[in-house]
């Protein structure tokens, strides 16, 4: 690994920033002028405060009969959170810092800021009476703090404090916060922000010689935390924390897949995605939120920068199961075992289950609701999907112990809560009640509906996978599981142009564009409609045609890699890459910073001052998910699974006549490494570290091919290939030439 990426100033604005992060803490470095700007941020500031307890009204049978009585204020009292009191927030929060500014002089331009992928440092080029100079910056991967080294022929600046208080003050003080105690000594600048009901924080930059160290520190202790924080640091100077995060980082490169493709936009999302997933998911660090530890200074983060399991959370990690980092879900994994009382809980409250588990779409890290939303609550997708994520994570690294500890017991305490949703009718199961993430919710009496085919997307995945985890533990799988299976509809229908297509539930087809193409997730991420399979070919093809005519007006930033992933998963490799051009182009900023409200109109009406009603949304809006997205949606380009099957190459455009990638993990624990030349695979290397059959479409129609390993070679035919391996094997694969073929 050794990509290097430019920005260049101005970066008038936080979030056009370059990004370091190590899973807590967080920097965005950006300036104009002769100022340099480093914004701080951690992903475990919660104001904790506020939010929703599930209580005994908040049952299923009670949203159900306001739901078929029409009655919306009655569903709204259900999800109220309750009034709370003079000084009280409505919901938690994660809170922002603030920043630090280094002013180099009124005869300093910044010029240049030079991302170094391979070992996490930023250089910020300034020049000064026509010389230029080069400010270093590195994070520390294992504490909260950033060194930065000044070069001696420039004056060192005096960092200058910017808490968020001057930005967010008025409102905090309204819900109890004191303003900052700020740290203006010879040695130390800074603050301390006290929190009302959690240990306060301590931001505090300190000066060693040429060299300045920042940190923002919780606990009862915070300052002298932070001094000593930056005295260990500082120990060894820049150059020893430089090297230590060179360390981290060459650890973190040598596992992750390497790939070239020719297109540069998307060589830099798939490089910068991987870069930023490290500083997102460190297995050190806590685990994803909507923004991780890159918090801006000038407003409350919007929506809390709290977990939305509706797909946000999930698209955070989508890049570490192809991208070879299945350590970094731990802490995610762990933050969800650890809410299993409440999981359990909420399903006590919802229907009456002593061993179900019921995950709401929107909570902070100890699982209190945030939103007063009914159909997030209502959406027991949450949880299936996070069902899902635990046994991809078992069939990505065959970690039985991980199956039997952690996933099956969640993913069997997740199918009891749809178990207890579905109701026979005749001779078949339906979900009466189900809704598809936050469509038509402004409208609650139309919001709802029989068999969304996003739910039942989930319960089937959810049952495929039971059905497998069980024959691998041993155990008996519950018989109803099978029932349901056999009765339940794999999705629901709707008769429209030319024959049935994919409806969004029982009645209604796609009516306008929408951001969740959850109706059509069967096709992934949850893999269960086959668009190979002639029962279910035309009707995909139908839907995929009416979700393009309906077009992405109403689209977000995290919509379209969902959109590509899809294009790829049907064969569509020029559109797959479109969207993925589309999406960088409209939804990043400047300084590529991925927003959730596209950063130019044009494409959809989700953008600052649309006439849609988007008038008052913040001028930038920064989610990080789509990044994450777009990264897993380049390798899917490159590799992905289809019911069982790998497929090579199967989203990357025609146009596209070399392209490789190393070491690359898919489903079976296997690493593929595979290269096109001239437009046609040349290679394939598939590496066995836990044996077992490996299924391939044939990247060379159905012809003869050689699989060589160190103890033999063995030819297959056919349009599939399934090839057994044995434990810690390598085994290569090549087209068997037709003069071979011929001897």
């Amino acid at each position: 690994m050794s990509h290097s990426y430019d920005w260049h100033f101005p970066l008038p604005r936080t979030h056009t920033g370059m990004l370091l992060g190590n899973g807590v803490f967080g920097a965005m470095i950006w300036g104009e002028g002769g100022v340099l700007r480093v914004t701080l941020g951690r992903a475990d500031l919660w104001d904790h405060r506020g939010g929703i307890r599930w209580h005994a009204a908040m049952s299923y049978a009670n949203i159900r009969a306001a739901l078929e009585a029409g009655d919306e204020r009655r569903l709204w009292e259900l999800f109220s959170a309750p009034a709370n009191a003079e000084g009280e927030p409505k919901y938690p929060s994660i809170l922002p810092i603030g920043r630090f500014e280094l002013d180099f002089g009124p005869d300093a331009v910044l010029t240049k800021g030079t991302l170094h992928l391979d070992d996490g440092v930023a250089e910020v080029k300034l020049t000064v009476h026509g010389r230029s100079h080069t400010v270093r910056l590195a994070m520390d991967m294992d504490a909260p703090v950033l060194g930065i080294a000044c070069p001696k022929e420039l004056a060192m600046p005096v960092p200058r404090g910017v808490p968020a208080w001057e930005y967010v003050g008025e409102y905090l003080a309204s819900i109890a916060f004191s303003a900052p105690h700020v740290i203006n000594e010879d040695d130390c600048r800074g603050w301390v922000q006290a929190r009302p009901a959690d240990p306060p924080l301590c931001v505090a930059a300190q000066a060693r010689g040429r060299e300045l160290y920042l940190a923002a520190v919780i606990g009862e202790e915070a300052a002298p935390a932070a001094r000593a924080e930056i005295a260990a640091a500082a120990a060894d100077g820049f150059h020893g924390l430089r090297t230590r995060a060179r360390a981290w980082w060459n650890a973190y490169w040598t596992t992750v897949p390497a790939v070239e493709i020719p297109n540069a936009r998307l060589q830099f999302l798939y490089d910068y995605g991987m870069y930023k997933f490290a500083g997102l998911t460190n297995p050190a660090g806590v685990p994803a939120t909507l923004q991780g530890p890159w918090i801006e200074e000038y407003q409350m983060p919007p929506w809390s920068s709290d977990y939305h399991f509706n797909i946000n959370v999930q698209m955070c990690y989508w890049p570490a199961y192809h991208g070879n980092r299945l350590e970094n879900l731990k802490p995610l994994f762990a933050m969800i075992e650890s809410w299993t009382e409440t999981l359990r809980h909420n399903a006590r409250v919802f229907l009456g289950l002593e061993d179900g588990r019921m995950l709401p779409h929107a909570v902070d890290d100890r699982c209190t609701c945030i939103g007063g939303f009914w159909g997030g609550s209502l959406d027991h997708g949450c949880t299936a999907w996070v069902a899902q994520m635990m046994y991809r994570y078992y069939r990505y690294t065959m970690d039985d112990a991980f199956l039997r500890d952690t996933a099956y017991p969640f993913m069997v305490g997740a199918m009891r809560v749809y178990a207890g949703m579905l109701e026979r009718d005749g001779e078949a199961y339906s979900l009466p009640v189900s809704v598809s993430p936050e469509y038509l919710t402004k409208d609650t009496r139309s919001a709802w509906g029989r068999n969304a085919s996003f739910q039942l997307a989930c319960v089937h995945r959810l049952l495929e996978d039971l059905g497998d985890a069980a024959a691998v533990l041993g155990l008996a799988p519950d018989p109803q599981w099978a029932e349901i299976q056999r009765r339940l509809p794999t999705a629901c229908l709707i008769a429209g142009d030319g024959g049935e297509q994919l409806a969004i539930w029982e009645g209604v087809e796609l009516e306008e564009s929408h951001r969740h193409h959850s109706h059509l997730a069967g096709i992934t991420p949850f893999d269960v409609l086959d668009a190979d399979d002639p029962a279910w070919r035309d009707i995909i093809q139908r839907s995929i045609a009416r979700w393009l005519y309906r077009g992405p007006g109403l689209w977000s930033g995290w919509c379209v890699p969902w959109a590509s992933m899809l294009h790829t998963h049907l064969d569509k490799g020029e559109a797959a890459e479109l969207y993925l051009e589309i999406w960088e182009r409209v939804f990043t900023n400047e300084g590529f910073g991925t927003l959730h409200d596209a950063h130019v109109p044009g494409f959809s009406l989700f953008y600052p001052g649309s006439y849609f009603g988007f008038t008052n949304r913040p001028k930038e809006v920064m989610q990080i998910e789509a990044g994450m997205a777009a990264t897993a949606a380049i390798q899917e380009m490159l590799l992905h699974t289809r019911r069982g099957v790998n497929y090579l190459f199967a989203g990357a455009p025609a146009r596209w006549r070399a392209a490789s990638f190393r070491g690359m993990r898919t489903d079976g624990a296997f690493l593929v490494s595979a290269e096109r030349k001239a437009g046609t695979v040349t290679r394939v290397t598939v590496d066995s570290p836990a044996g077992g059959p490996f299924r391939l479409a044939n990247p060379w129609g159905d012809g003869p091919v050689t699989v060589k390993s160190a103890e033999k070679t063995e030819t297959y035919t056919g349009a599939v290939l399934e090839i057994p391996t044995e434990v810690g094997m390598k085994y290569e694969m090549m087209k068997v030439s037709v003069n071979a073929s011929r001897r």
